[in-house]
């Protein structure tokens, strides 16, 4: 667990990112070391900074340091595909755009008014398929319930598979058993492809069960290793109290 694990096939670096707005210093000096096929959660208190440095990683707010992909079989760098599942995404209900629709839009240049394209078709299918979604592919997004559409988003997120998958918060709006059934997946998906993953969570309980590594954050890692070396630690009891 942490960095004692040896890395594979590829890791992703992210070096001295730091955030400021104005004076105000919203992140400082974070050095994360992610290996693939490890999830990596990213756990702190509202405002410890989480959402921003997912948003630092995906150079969609000014920041300093940088985020670097290794190829360890080549031996070098290269540029890092980064897959995003989001906290919520605004969709009005009963909405007409089907799920075919909005993956289509994504995964081709084809406007989505046209006729369906039966290759493309098949490739959506086979996609949502390995989330457990074929059955919602003519389904409209606004009918979908939070898991569904959190399966969907994923299938979007990983087409084609990224070198990093960040998730934010991606469970909020889901019930009890969908929350678990989307950690299955996670866990599944990271093992399948051996694929990095982000995750911010308020779920402590299933972190523990599932997480590689954690990393409590305060504006800055206080705190980073296995589940047990940071949940028995006094940064962690300082803020959340015993688990």
């Amino acid at each position: 667990m942490g960095d004692k694990k040896i890395c594979g096939l590829h890791c992703t670096k992210i070096n001295n990112i730091s955030v400021k707005v104005g004076k105000q210093e919203i992140l400082k000096n974070i050095n994360i070391h992610i290996h693939c096929g490890e999830l990596t959660v990213l756990i702190g208190q509202n405002g410890a900074g989480k959402t921003t440095l997912l948003k630092a990683i995906l150079g969609e707010i000014p920041h300093k340091g940088k985020v670097v992909f290794l190829d360890m079989k080549e031996n070098k760098k290269k540029n890092i595909r980064i897959g995003y599942v989001p906290q919520s995404i605004n969709i009005e209900k009963h909405m007409p755009t089907t799920v075919y629709d909005m993956v289509a839009s994504f995964i081709t240049q084809k406007p989505v008014c046209f006729k369906k394209d039966k290759k493309v078709y098949t490739r959506i299918e086979k996609q949502l398929q390995l989330f457990g979604a074929e059955s919602l592919i003519e389904k409209s997004i606004g009918d979908l319930s939070g898991g569904e559409l959190q399966r969907v988003l994923l299938a979007v997120a990983t087409t084609p598979i990224p070198n990093l998958l960040i998730l934010d918060e991606p469970v909020s709006g889901i019930d009890k058993n969908g929350i678990e059934d989307f950690f299955e997946t996670v866990n599944r998906i990271k093992s399948e492809y051996d694929m990095s993953i982000i995750l911010v969570s308020h779920n402590l309980e299933l972190v523990k069960k599932y997480a590689d590594k954690v990393i409590l954050l305060d504006k800055q890692i206080v705190k980073e290793g296995s589940v047990e070396e940071v949940y028995s630690s006094k940064e962690f009891r300082t803020r959340f109290g015993e688990v």
